[in-house]
């Protein structure tokens, strides 16, 4: 008989393995639901699935800690990479900047080079461990830190050497480069100078306008106070006296070479000057000679009474006249005239008057003279001027002043040596000499057919070819080997343009020479020497104290 028995509720467990398959399912969940996906390399996100971790017979996948941050390994290549880079591209820069200063120290740029081209070559032999798509070799990257490091250590040990020494010549080139933008403004400010400097030695000072036109209203007025005598007094002709020539269109600057010169002699008597002048001026002429205190000889004559003086004859008279020359004088412009400061004073009108070419015709003015004393009428004559009658030419026809020191005044700054003719025929550091008081023994001038010469060179150079215009050049070639040099205390030259002449030089010479811009009688002349000029001015001529000259 069977027992009966009540039992309770019975959990009903379903098959093993489906239970171990919804367990396993269910960590899986929580797997991804509670632990963050690592990244693999730093980049997408991976789930780690290592199968030695098992749960309950299920495999769980076990999560790598490196997820939680970048792979140091692959930073620090990265970092290698950078700084040996720029390390590069500093040493490379500082190679650069050794070269644009022009460094003494080239061993300093080759360095610098080097480090630069290494680090750059390190880079390159490595760049199969920089390459991110390439395996890590953790040992191969500690060597090449090692190497870099090594480079970059000696990279900053030479720029640390070197920085005092770059930032001295970046200093020094931005200095070089300040002074070359002032000295382009001081070559302008020259210019400009030179060009106002020239405008105001060209003009005529109004005291000294006024004089001209006092003098011709007094000729015109009473011409027969200024009538010429009709037979010239004989001693304008004796050799025995000490003839002086003056060719100025300036007669109060004439005067003043004139008054200095007879005020000094020491037997006024026996000195004979001849000035030449245009007619216009010949009022004041004669109105000096009139004055009782000018006891010498004076012959003042218009320049058209030189019958020589005619273009078939005289050179310059032809060129002077030429369409090419005028429009060299008077087809000028500002911007033009400034662009060459040398040549700039060859645009003087001067040039273009007969009075400054007639000093080469002195044999047929004078053609009974033996010798004569040539004056500028910027000169002041400080002492007795007797000895130079008295001295030996030996044979030559110019006695002059050497101007040359050093490089200064030698043939090779007056004519152009790049002209086969000159270049032939003349030494370049031959010493050049002063016009503004020459003395001329007129018999060797004829003999050595002087002005012959003269006329040779002038033609050749109609074109201006062989030198620039005035009268110094073709005299130092007409001169070339007849010149004999005088003791420089007899001529003084520069003080219309130089101040530092020493004033011991200046009290010790014979003639002192105003030659340059600043005349004593403008009023740009300089001071300190004005004095010397203004001391043998007529300030008692009625004429030239109306005009308030000096005023």
């Amino acid at each position: 008989m069977a027992i009966a028995t009540q039992n309770p509720r019975r959990i009903s467990i379903p098959n093993p393995s489906v239970f171990a398959l919804i367990i396993s399912i269910a960590l899986t969940i929580c797997a991804f639901l509670f632990f963050p996906c690592s990244t693999a390399g730093g980049g997408a996100t991976t789930f780690s699935a290592s199968l030695d971790h098992y749960f309950l017979g299920v495999p769980v996948p076990r999560r790598n800690l490196l997820s939680f941050k970048s792979d140091p390994i692959r930073l620090r290549i990265d970092q290698i990479r950078k700084q040996a880079t720029d390390h590069a591209a500093l040493a490379s820069a500082y190679a650069s900047y050794a070269r644009k200063l022009k460094l003494e120290n080239s061993k300093q740029l080759r360095l610098f080079a080097d480090v630069s081209r290494n680090l750059s070559l390190l880079l390159s032999d490595h760049r199969h461990l920089l390459d991110p798509s390439n395996p890590i070799d953790e040992s191969a990257i500690r060597r090449l830190d090692r190497k870099v490091k090594d480079r970059i250590r000696a990279a900053r040990s030479l720029i640390t050497d070197a920085k005092e020494s770059f930032d001295n010549q970046l200093k020094i080139q931005k200095l070089k480069d300040t002074i070359f933008a002032v000295n382009e403004q001081l070559a302008k400010a020259k210019k400009q100078g030179a060009f106002s400097s020239m405008i105001a030695a060209k003009s005529i000072p109004k005291s000294l306008h006024c004089l001209a036109m006092r003098l011709m209203e007094e000729q015109i007025a009473h011409p027969d106070r200024y009538a010429e005598p009709d037979t010239p007094p004989p001693a304008l002709e004796d050799p025995r006296l000490y003839h002086y020539a003056i060719f100025s269109d300036n007669v109060l600057a004439a005067s003043v070479v004139v008054n200095s010169a007879v005020k000094n002699a020491k037997d006024p008597m026996k000195h004979v000057f001849h000035v030449v002048t245009d007619r216009m001026n010949l009022a004041l002429c004669s109105n000096v000679q009139l004055k009782d205190y000018v006891a010498p000889m004076l012959k003042f004559a218009p320049l058209r009474t030189n019958k020589f003086l005619n273009s078939s004859y005289v050179p310059v008279l032809r060129q002077l006249g030429s369409a090419n020359l005028q429009r060299f004088y008077f087809e000028n412009k500002l911007e033009n005239a400034t662009k060459d400061t040398n040549n700039m004073k060859f645009r003087n009108p001067k040039y273009l008057s007969m009075l400054n070419h007639l000093r080469f015709y002195l044999p047929e003015m004078y053609p009974k003279l033996h010798r004569v004393l040539f004056l500028d009428d910027d000169v002041v004559v400080q002492r007795d001027l007797t000895a130079l009658w008295k001295l030996d030419m030996d044979g030559k026809v110019n006695g002059a002043v050497e101007t040359c020191f050093g490089s200064f005044h030698r043939y090779a700054q007056y004519m152009n040596f790049s002209h086969p003719l000159i270049k032939e025929r003349f030494n370049p550091n031959a010493c050049g000499w002063a016009y503004g008081m020459n003395f001329f023994d007129l018999d060797a001038w004829r003999k050595e057919k002087s002005t012959e010469q003269y006329h040779y060179w002038q033609n050749l150079n109609e074109n201006r070819t062989l030198w620039k215009l005035g009268t110094l050049p073709p005299g130092l070639i007409t001169f070339y080997s007849t010149t004999k040099p005088l003791d420089k205390s007899w001529h003084v030259l520069g003080l219309g343009y130089n101040p530092s002449i020493s004033m011991n030089e200046i009290r010790n010479a014979a003639v002192v020479h105003f030659n340059g811009n600043m005349k004593p009688w403008l009023d740009i002349g300089m001071n300190q020497f004005r004095p010397l000029w203004a001391r043998y001015v007529d300030y008692d001529n009625d004429f030239i104290s109306l005009c308030n000259f000096g005023a």
